[in-house]
């Protein structure tokens, strides 16, 4: 139903790996997103100064990408820290976010991002055990966004439905999609669409409750667990968020980046005898929001 054509991605992630006991205790990235499966999970030990990263062979870690370049950065091992920096990447390095201009130490759990891909820091003594709770937390959470992932939707979306009907409180849902996503990435290249997801993705957790429940559901489109709010609230916070997502300055290094969501809002009924039918409707609804123009709640 969107203009982004990347299928649904569920994460799965395999058996728990198995480190050499050399390896406990060391410093290390691991791969929390990634365009490259394989590579989902996948914990690269910091025992060398410096590991390089990039497209080519020559690298330690070799990414593949047109957004990545042949070299693209490098970790460095200085005194008792890691120091990251951009070795004249085509499209940069990215810091929590911020673009490396120069070497940045890293802090534990800082994030690293090389083209599309992107790395989590671990360091200290417990290594082994934050390891083994990354890859934990990959099987609920959209790596890029850091919302709840579709398989984690499902699963709450079930639990809030059991409990809805028990106490007779209300439930609602909403689907939101990102208008002409496709033509972000057409236009501004793959990496500012991860920008604009980020950025939108940060909009709503500012403005969405704690017992509310944030997704993202596949490619450009999220869903939002509203528990004991009724239909009128579901529209009101819907219409809240659009308007926040539509005043909302989305600038990638030179560009400015013009976005709007549609959004469709359902409430739960008694025919609705799972989560999925329920999803269904408000995603019937977005569909309407999109036919209907865009930038617009349907319910």
């Amino acid at each position: 139903m969107s203009d982004f054509e990347e299928p649904t991605r569920v994460t799965t992630v395999g058996p728990n790996r198995t480190e050499p006991a050399s390896l406990k205790g060391t410093d290390c990235i691991v791969v929390i997103y990634t365009k490259q499966p394989t590579l989902l999970g996948k914990r690269f030990p910091l025992e060398n100064s410096p590991t390089r990263v990039g497209r080519g062979a020559d690298n330690q870690i070799v990414l593949d990408g047109d957004s990545v370049s042949r070299r693209h950065a490098q970790f460095d091992r200085q005194g008792e820290g890691w120091f990251v920096s951009d070795v004249g990447s085509t499209n940069g390095t990215y810091c929590n976010d911020d673009q490396i201009q120069k070497e940045t130490e890293l802090k534990n759990g800082d994030r690293v991002k090389v083209g599309p891909t992107i790395f989590k820091f671990l360091s200290g003594a417990d290594v082994e055990a934050q390891y083994h709770e990354e890859i934990y937390r990959l099987t609920i959470i959209d790596g890029l966004t850091q919302a709840y992932n579709a398989r984690y939707l499902y699963e709450a979306l079930e639990r809030e439905i059991i409990r809805g009907r028990r106490h007779e409180r209300p439930l609602s849902v909403l689907m939101f999609d990102i208008d002409h996503f496709k033509r972000v990435n057409d236009v501004h290249g793959h990496l500012a669409g991860d920008f604009v997801l980020k950025e939108i993705a940060r909009l709503i957790q500012q403005r969405i409750r704690r017992d509310e429940i944030f997704a993202r559901y596949g490619g450009e489109e999220f869903a939002v667990i509203l528990p004991e709010t009724p239909l009128d609230g579901a529209i009101s916070l819907a219409e809240t968020l659009r308007a926040r997502v539509e005043e909302h300055v989305f600038a990638f290094q030179a560009d400015t980046i013009k976005t709007t969501i549609s959004i469709g809002a359902a409430q739960l009924t008694d025919n609705d005898k799972v989560a999925n039918e329920l999803i269904k409707r408000a995603d019937e609804f977005l569909y309407q929001a999109k036919r209907g123009g865009r930038n617009r709640v349907c319910y």
